[in-house]
């Protein structure tokens, strides 16, 4: 078996396939109601939030525009905060939908720095909401959102809204301690499943911007979402074998106890993975080592190797199935995944592979050419 090492889909774990073998049930009986129920109770657990909380059958891609659609309007002005390929997929959403984004981009391999996004917010107080992503996996990167949500949130009253497809179930992110408006997450993450589920949380304040919105929505119609929760139900037909997995991996997540024990865990793989690239020499994205992912790892590819020599070597050679660059670091990275069902032994057959890979494509003209 493959030891996937991508920042998603990551690993299952055998007992969440099992769970989701189950036999087909109706999917607008008391059975399902009793899943999607509890599945939402330990979801918002896990997120920290007594916010409204809905599972959507999609990517995260999927929540990302329902965070958009179902908050602005065409023509309200937004503040875009980029540190990577995927929050510059966020302002594309918004601007598809016609919002005025105000792109604040920083450079590859840096966080966002809360001072600017201050200024920005002073420059233009036409701004009414404010996108960011939390962790950045094409870079390797997570911001500081504690401190940008007081800003935002604190200091300037904006709408706030987050992709933290990356990051919750893996990093800290307790969404009702920070005050975050619309949070999203990934079922293919930290949470253990397959792909093809989102989650959204939202807020009152989110709630009140819903009222105003006028951008088109009818499969991300989070109002729709509502009524049927409140009846056991989704409005469409859901992923319903997903999501027996989902409630399945939920709770085995919090039967860890609180969620910081899923936190600490993810802070020791991640520095313990980061300790040994480092060890032998290659270079890490991330500029601070406190902005560093705790879920994933970019690396600079070793001089005189081509990131697709490297992976293809670590794929055919040592079944490690690693990530590539994205966006502008595309060709130059490659990315380790390691959050949600991963255990040091599976980093350590990283490490063995890499240092056998390396002295060969060092010494093989097809690595460079």
């Amino acid at each position: 078996m493959a030891n996937l090492r991508l920042p998603g889909p990551t690993p299952v774990p055998p007992d969440v396939y099992e769970a989701m073998s189950k036999e087909m049930i109706d999917h607008r009986g008391v059975e399902f109601a009793d899943i999607i129920r509890r599945t939402t109770a330990n979801l918002q657990r896990a997120f920290q939030t007594a916010n409204d909380l809905f599972t959507l059958t999609s990517s995260g891609t999927g929540a990302m525009e329902a965070a958009v659609v179902n908050t602005l309007s065409p023509g309200d002005r937004v503040l875009g905060v980029t540190i990577g390929n995927f929050g510059d997929r966020f302002l594309k959403i918004a601007a598809a939908y016609g919002a005025s984004v105000n792109e604040l981009k920083f450079p590859d391999g840096d966080a966002a720095d809360p001072e600017q996004i201050r200024q920005a917010l002073r420059d233009d107080p036409a701004v009414t909401a404010v996108l960011v992503t939390h962790n950045e996996t094409s870079t390797g990167i997570t911001n500081d959102l504690e401190t940008i949500a007081g800003i935002v949130k604190g200091e300037f009253g904006k709408l706030l809204l987050v992709d933290a497809i990356s990051s919750l179930g893996s990093i800290k992110l307790p969404v009702d301690e920070w005050d975050l408006d619309v949070v999203v997450a990934g079922s293919q993450k930290g949470w253990m499943c397959p792909p093809g589920l989102a989650m959204i949380s939202f807020s009152e304040r989110a709630w009140k911007a819903a009222e105003a919105s006028t951008m088109p929505k009818f499969y991300f119609s989070l109002a729709e979402a509502k009524k049927s929760l409140d009846a056991g139900q989704t409005p469409w037909t859901p992923a319903v074998s997903l999501l027996f997995g989902l409630d399945h991996a939920v709770q085995r997540m919090l039967a860890r106890g609180d969620m910081e024990a899923v936190y600490g865990f993810h802070q020791e793989i991640a520095q313990y993975t980061r300790d040994g690239l480092r060890a032998m020499g290659i270079g890490l994205v991330a500029k601070d080592e406190r902005r560093a992912s705790n879920t994933v790892t970019a690396a600079w590819v070793p001089d005189g190797i081509t990131d697709e020599a490297l992976l293809a070597m670590l794929r055919d050679e040592y079944d490690i199935i690693a990530a590539e660059g994205r966006g502008l670091l595309t060709g130059r990275v490659f990315r380790i995944g390691h959050m949600g069902y991963v255990s040091t032994e599976d980093i350590d057959d990283v490490f063995a592979a890499l240092r056998d890979a390396l002295p060969k494509l060092e010494r093989s003209p097809a690595a460079v050419g």
